[in-house]
């Protein structure tokens, strides 16, 4: 069984494609600015790279594109398009509509329903979904959504404290996000140190960032509530934000709701807090040369993490490892030392020359100390992948 994982952008194709039979993946790529005047293709099978500009109109297109450079005679992977099994979505929310199901059009309207709560996403996997499935009518669909590893999570660490209709009417309550990843650091981290009772603190820090409580491999907390705009401060993602301050904001700016929201969703976070940029590694500059809303940034950045992690230990009534995953996770060695600083107290012993020599799979904990922590490099394609399969076979 061959399955091919999306990652959808609004003008960007990203696949990969994995051998279900030994999980080996086979090849990867994408398209960029889909839609442009030029697109920009890059896709490597094997030993081979395949480059090429030129005009792709929609997902679909770009699809039938990176097909095209899978079944070539001389350096593809497929004798055809009808070894592919199926397409399975990294997809983010439906609401009650969480888990892992096939594409369908009831699907994709419960989706649209809810693009007010995910406005990067949503609205981008349905119109790219619903292209697919003409261009592709036979071949299943799978969408995995990022909540549905955090369907654990109990109530009382779910709910708001709102009228219950809210929640039973409107599904308004912690859902979670980054469940392909979080889900994998649960199951590396089990495989590695042999354990599958783990309490687990996952650190999935990147562009979008989150933490997660594991225990025994489920998710029993999640940074993330209603929707991917909460928790953390993300790039330019507000994080955690108190509601009662729009109205307030409303009659001091003149600006309606809905450009609050826009500036909340798109020039918050890092980048609003810096006045620079949301990338990490341009802050990281930035405070050691003096910026000071640069150094700000980061340390609201670190001390927000600091805050979950420490909360998630009280929850789970201690921790044995805490996991950084995530591009800042996996690089930044000033973000993992400023959240393991002082943690002596909860039994963790970082070591710092560890953590300068980070290469992969990683530890970053002195030797004896009672609890772990770890780089691990996480993989939600294969996640999804196995997700895929695992609904197919049922």
């Amino acid at each position: 069984m061959k399955i091919l994982v999306a990652n959808l952008g609004s003008t960007s194709f990203k696949f990969r494609l994995f051998d279900m039979t030994t999980e080996a993946q086979i090849a990867r790529g994408g398209i960029d600015r889909i839609g442009g005047e030029q697109s920009e293709c890059v896709i490597s099978i094997g030993k081979f790279e395949v480059r090429s500009q030129d005009h792709v109109g929609d997902h679909a297109a770009a699809v039938e594109k990176c097909f095209a450079a899978l079944t070539d005679v001389d350096t593809g992977c497929l004798a055809s398009v009808a070894e592919v099994t199926a397409i399975g979505f990294k997809a983010v929310f439906a609401g009650s509509m969480s888990g892992v199901r096939q594409v369908k059009e009831s699907l994709l309207v419960k989706m649209e329903s809810l693009s007010r709560a995910a406005p990067a996403h949503n609205p981008i996997y349905v119109k790219s979904m619903r292209e697919l499935l003409s261009a592709f009518p036979d071949m299943p669909m799978v969408a995995a959504f990022e909540t549905g590893f955090h369907d654990t999570i109990p109530d009382h660490h779910r709910v708001y404290a709102v009228p219950f209709e809210w929640k039973t009417d409107h599904d308004i309550q912690r859902w979670g996000f980054h469940g392909a990843s979080h889900r994998f650091i649960a199951t590396r981290t089990a495989e590695i140190l042999k354990r599958d009772d783990l309490k687990i603190i996952s650190c999935h820090l990147g562009g979008s960032s989150s933490v997660c409580a594991i225990d025994s491999g489920k998710s029993v907390a999640a940074s993330m509530g209603m929707s991917p705009q909460s928790g953390l401060p993300n790039n330019n993602r507000v994080g955690d934000f108190d509601p009662f301050a729009l109205p307030v904001l409303m009659e001091s700016t003149g600006k309606s709701l809905e450009e609050l929201l826009d500036e909340l969703a798109n020039q918050s976070g890092l980048l609003g807090l810096s006045g620079i940029s949301g990338d990490v590694r341009d802050l990281e500059k930035a405070a050691d040369e003096n910026n000071q809303r640069a150094v700000l940034a980061l340390k609201t950045f670190e001390a927000s993490i600091r805050s979950y992690v420490g909360n998630y230990m009280s929850l789970l009534g201690g921790a044995d490892v805490v996991v950084f995953t995530g591009g800042i996770g996996e690089n930044s060695k000033r973000i993992r030392a400023a959240v393991c600083e002082r943690m002596e107290w909860a039994g963790l012993e970082f070591d710092s020359a560890k953590n300068e020599q980070v290469s992969g799979e990683s530890p970053l904990s002195a030797d004896g100390s009672k609890v772990q922590a770890w780089v691990l490099p996480t993989n939600e394609e294969l996640i999804v992948a196995r997700q895929t399969a695992a609904l197919l076979k049922t």
